[in-house]
């Protein structure tokens, strides 16, 4: 009986980094249509965001089902856990990749900052190796690479932090590209979010391996950059003609 259910396990794994690997494409598509300014290919993405949600609903289906129907001992049953909140995580991923998609197409008339968007493709960059990193921990029972995890997400944190404050100085000198402007903001937001969900990925892993289960970062800090993004983005001001 447990050779099936190891069987049955080993599919579920398999399934499940199949999954972790469309998202990460999902990423980079995202933000390259972004970058590119490609609606085309945004709406390529906006078109097919119920993929990734139906992968989800099968492979939590199939974990449920597992454990349901082979009653898996403690490990066992720990694996089965972290890959369904693995899952959420993943899923989480690819809504704000298509989220990315969604304010590509949503945009009109954006202006260029080139150096905001070098910023976003190094970001990119971070989150795809960091994800490609944490399922590789999670296959391999690798927490010490999951713990440093933190590390990645602290340096998309710093990008995230120095784009937004170079859109601010561009706002602050000409207020009246606040509103074209604020597409940056969205985008920076949403792939420090993707790397948050990365960072919960790996407390999934450290969580398999060795049953210990935490955050490795707050998640109330969530709303904080948005805070601050609302109290330092100057409005753009009305004029008031002089009669």
């Amino acid at each position: 009986m447990h050779e099936i259910f190891l069987d049955e396990l080993k599919k579920l794994n398999t399934q499940f980094m199949e999954m972790g690997v469309q998202v990460n494409e999902l990423i980079d598509k995202g933000t390259r249509s972004f970058v590119d300014h490609n609606k085309k290919m945004a709406q390529e993405m906006i078109e097919q965001d119920k993929v990734v949600a139906k992968e989800a609903i099968t492979i939590e289906k199939k974990a449920l089902d597992l454990m349901a129907l082979q009653q898996p001992v403690a490990t066992d049953f720990r694996v089965v856990i972290s890959i369904l909140k693995a899952t959420t995580d993943l899923e989480r991923i690819g809504e704000n990749a298509n989220s990315i998609a969604v304010e590509t197409v949503r945009v009109k008339g954006n202006p260029r900052i080139p150096d905001v968007e070098e910023i976003i493709s190094r970001m990119t960059h971070q989150v795809r190796t960091m994800l490609i990193k944490v399922l590789t921990a999670y296959v391999q029972d690798d927490e010490k690479t999951a713990r440093e995890m933190l590390d990645g997400h602290a340096d998309v944190h710093y990008d995230y932090r120095k784009a937004r404050k170079m859109i601010i100085d561009g706002v602050k000198k000409d207020p009246n590209v606040a509103v074209a402007s604020a597409s940056y903001f969205v985008i920076i937001r949403l792939l420090e979010r993707i790397s948050d969900h990365i960072v919960n990925l790996a407390s999934w892993v450290i969580y398999k391996s060795s049953g210990d289960l935490f955050e490795l970062i707050n998640s109330e800090k969530e709303t904080s950059s948005e805070k601050e993004i609302k109290e330092e983005v100057p409005k753009k001001s009305k004029k008031t003609k002089k009669k």
